[in-house]
């Protein structure tokens, strides 16, 4: 089985905020079609993929908001394949009850990015977002940024600074994004030390030479079995990222480098992320409720609901 654990939804790459749109316009130039991360975009390139995690977003310092509803109506279209985490501001009022509500929209967990949302990740909002998460058994991923705004707080972005929040609820699920690029080293010693903290390995393999270098150290560190599968479509397609996985050792034969053992690459390809993570197919967590169904997915739809982005 093989599950994609990070990938985009979004009408409009402006749903991420004006500073993020402008960076991926510049960024991708004359390619920037090649961002459609529609529903029929993901549906499409995500359909060889046995179960797919699909993230939202939200941040009011980046005036970034892709709908929870937007993200709830396509994960239950099809429950069996897809499960949605829930973008959440610890910064934003009525934030608790946000993720108190999760189970009943059908997701699963949810996504934070203390860097782009302006919080230090042990400030007494978020410590109290990761407990009421840690009662309803709900993952929380911490959105690392490859590429941050002007604005953002690099610092807030350590991944080092989740070790209290580890030790504090440590039977949360955290997943360090992008194995907290550009702090890998923080991110593989983090997952090293915690039994539920995990991280995914998205972004890094559009950079041969950094996935190497990360895949090497978490093999030579024992803690491969830490390492999450995530293309982050739609930068990357499941397809490519599986290629660039498996063709990794390729690209430096004859190099004198060492290599990783194939069954080690494999093994992160093919990782239960669902187990590790207490995540069910057609579930949002332990315990919840069955998705409820919803009407196809409009813009309008998700817009009226939640107010655009």
């Amino acid at each position: 089985m093989i599950i994609d654990l990070h990938t985009h939804l979004w009408q409009s790459p402006d749903q991420l905020g004006a500073q993020i749109a402008d960076q991926l316009r510049r960024k991708f130039a004359q390619d920037f079609h090649l961002l459609d991360a529609g529903p029929q975009a993901h549906e499409a390139a995500t359909e060889q993929i046995d179960v797919t995690v699909v993230l939202g977003f939200r941040s009011r310092a980046l005036d970034a908001h892709v709908p929870n509803r937007f993200i709830a109506e396509y994960v239950a279209r099809r429950p069996d394949r897809l499960i949605g985490f829930a973008g959440i501001d610890p910064t934003e009022p009525g934030y608790k009850q946000q993720v108190r509500e999760l189970p009943d929209m059908g997701l699963a967990g949810l996504t934070i990015s203390p860097a782009t949302q302006g919080y230090h990740p042990s400030d007494t909002r978020a410590m109290q977002l990761y407990e009421i998460a840690e009662g309803l058994g709900l993952p929380v991923l911490l959105h690392q940024g490859t590429h941050y705004t002007a604005t953002s707080r690099m610092d807030y972005a350590r991944p080092y600074l989740f070790d209290e929040v580890a030790r504090e609820f440590p039977d949360l699920k955290l997943v360090v994004a992008h194995c907290g690029y550009p702090w890998i080293d923080e991110t593989l010693t983090l997952i090293g030390k915690h039994p539920n903290a995990f991280a995914d390995i998205s972004n890094v393999i559009a950079r041969p030479w950094h996935l190497y270098q990360t895949l090497l150290s978490a093999h030579q560190l024992g803690v491969t079995e830490k390492l999450l599968f995530g293309s982050d479509f739609p930068y990357l397609s499941p397809a490519e990222a599986i290629e660039t996985v498996y063709s990794l050792n390729s690209m430096f034969h004859g190099t004198g480098l060492p290599t990783i053992p194939r069954e080690r690459l494999r093994a992160i390809i093919e990782r239960d992320a669902l187990g590790a993570l207490g995540l069910k197919r057609g579930a949002p967590a332990p315990g919840a409720p069955a998705p409820k169904p919803a009407a196809p997915v409009s813009n309008e739809t998700a817009l009226t609901k939640e107010g655009g982005a």
